[in-house]
């Protein structure tokens, strides 16, 4: 007679096979002890130990007071992020990495206050931000690799003396609703391309030969269509990709 497989062991070979199959991605928070205990109508001890082999087999982490999650099992260690998520947005670099299980490292290479404003264009549309303006100059670590060459400029006319904020604690977006009261109206970006030589002016990546990166240019609107932030940003081409999610309406016919 076969012997059958412990409830727990089957719950956690069908969640392993969602994170094998890409369903649940690096980052991606998996369901808590008392989700686990609704949604398959076990005890607690029951659900404690699904968590518990799912993470000593090496595919989660967790994480005191924020739940379990999906870690970066890659062996090039390539980061997807889904354009759209609000979440990702919202969560600092710092804190998405943690989550995939990887180690962060943020440089900051200028943080100076603009007078005169700054301008871009994204979608063939050009935005300003009128000065006094915050501009960020960051650079990225995974694991010690570069991953992102990141500058922001902050409108300090809506965010008033947010350069005397704790920068590397939050994201710009948890300080726009939570120190300063502003709704997220609209994040507007674009992806371009480029590549990076050795010899490339401003090159933080020390690349030995050519590197191709992902240019990103957004905008994020608050109330009333007002601008609080422009970003400029190169990513890794070699690490990362970049997922999309739509919805039906926008769906072109």
């Amino acid at each position: 007679m076969k012997k059958k497989i412990a409830k727990y062991l089957e719950i956690s070979k069908d969640i392993i096979s969602e994170i094998e199959s890409g369903y649940l991605q690096p980052g991606d928070k998996i369901l808590s002890e008392n989700e686990l205990i609704k949604k398959y109508k076990i005890s607690n001890t029951t659900a404690r130990k699904i968590l518990l082999e799912i993470e000593l087999k090496g595919y989660v982490l967790r994480l005191k007071g924020k739940g379990t999650f999906v870690v970066n099992r890659s062996e090039d260690m390539h980061l997807t992020r889904i354009l759209g998520s609000f979440d990702t947005m919202k969560d600092s670099f710092s804190n998405n990495l943690i989550k995939e299980g990887l180690t962060p490292r943020n440089l900051m290479m200028e943080k100076v206050i603009l007078e005169n404003g700054i301008s871009t264009n994204v979608n063939g549309r050009n935005y300003s931000i009128e000065g006094p303006v915050l501009k960020l100059h960051r650079l990225r670590y995974a694991n010690d690799i570069l991953m992102k060459d990141e500058t922001k400029y902050v409108s300090m006319t809506i965010c008033k003396k947010i350069h005397l904020q704790d920068l590397d604690k939050s994201s710009l977006f948890q300080l726009y609703e939570d120190k300063y009261n502003l709704q997220i109206e609209n994040v507007q970006r674009t992806i371009g391309t480029t590549v990076q030589y050795p010899d490339t002016l401003n090159n933080f990546f020390e690349n030995e030969i050519p590197l191709a990166m992902f240019i990103l240019n957004g905008i994020c609107t608050v109330g009333k269509g007002k601008i609080v932030e422009i970003e400029y940003s190169l990513y890794r081409g070699d690490k990362y990709r970049f997922a999309i999610n739509t919805k039906p309406e926008l769906l072109l016919s």
